[in-house]
């Protein structure tokens, strides 16, 4: 990983001096009224565990906030850029004032900043990193390996989190709410119709579908899709009378079948007789063309 950039943590962006709290008055902290403080909308988790916030609540009660938030003054308050959690967790706790760290950050740091923090703590499922990835690039002009570089990711492993917003809008709601896993939702991007999308969503979710048992079941789903193609293909007026030509010139039995990519012409014979008269009538047939 390069030396320079947020993929090394938030330790990289903060000065050992501003982030040691042990001291009673540590350079860059300082107290301020709770109601000072606005969460930032803008931040990539969007779901916060209720009771997960009532054990940090307790927490802090008992031992007080050991990490100050990361903030930057906005509009005569002071935004969160890092620490919402934190901060959810002291209102319950019935905090009124609280200890934060003033940084100048733009609004391309504060979302790298909050995404980074998210995911060292794992605290984004992988919908919310999809949106938080697609966002960094749209709004700032980033490629997925730069991306990559800076959350500390693979490339790989960033474009396969970014393909999830190709699922349908339902689909994308399930993962969020982790009524599927991320391996369910890789299994169900490989369905390009909506409909089908939502209905093997409500099934694996309704079976109790493994990741694996999600993948054989669609792949048996496509194959059937791919055999009543073939049938439909094989009763339509078009192939049936190019059928029939062909084994009246040849006398003996002709199929075509057409699967989702390619088709083929099988002409029946049964003996090496047979096979040598169909061959001349193929040559007859082509001097024609």
């Amino acid at each position: 990983m390069k030396s320079r950039g947020l993929g090394k943590g938030l330790n990289a962006l903060f000065s050992d001096e501003a982030l040691n709290i042990g001291e009673k008055n540590s350079t860059g902290i300082q107290t301020v009224d709770i109601n000072d403080i606005e969460p930032n909308f803008g931040q990539p988790r969007k779901k916060f565990s209720e009771e997960e916030l009532h054990e940090l609540s307790l927490s802090i009660k008992q031992h007080g906030i050991l990490q100050p938030l990361i903030v930057r003054e906005k509009n005569g308050k002071y935004e969160i850029v890092a620490g919402e959690r934190r901060y959810r967790a002291s209102r319950l706790a019935g905090l009124t004032q609280i200890p934060i760290i003033v940084k100048n950050f733009n609004d391309k740091e504060i979302l790298e900043v909050a995404l980074i923090e998210n995911i060292q703590r794992e605290d984004l499922n992988a919908m919310e990193l999809a949106c938080a990835y697609s966002l960094l690039m749209e709004r700032f002009d980033l490629t997925q390996e730069e991306v990559a570089d800076k959350v500390g990711k693979s490339r790989p492993g960033v474009a396969n989190i970014i393909r999830l917003l190709n699922l349908t809008p339902y689909v994308q709601e399930k993962l969020r709410e982790d009524a599927i896993s991320f391996g369910h939702a890789r299994a169900i991007l490989s369905i390009k119709e909506i409909k089908v999308q939502k209905q093997v969503t409500d099934y694996v979710i309704d079976k109790k579908l493994s990741v694996r048992e999600t993948e054989k079941y669609i792949q048996a789903l496509m194959r059937t899709k791919e055999s009543k193609q073939s049938d439909k293909e094989k009763y339509n007026p078009f192939y049936r009378e190019i059928q029939e030509n062909l084994q009246k010139i040849f006398g003996t039995k002709v199929t075509i079948s057409k699967g989702a990519k390619k088709g083929k012409i099988e002409i029946e014979y049964y003996s090496d007789d047979e096979l040598a008269r169909i061959i001349e009538l193929m040559k007859i047939e082509l001097m024609k063309i």
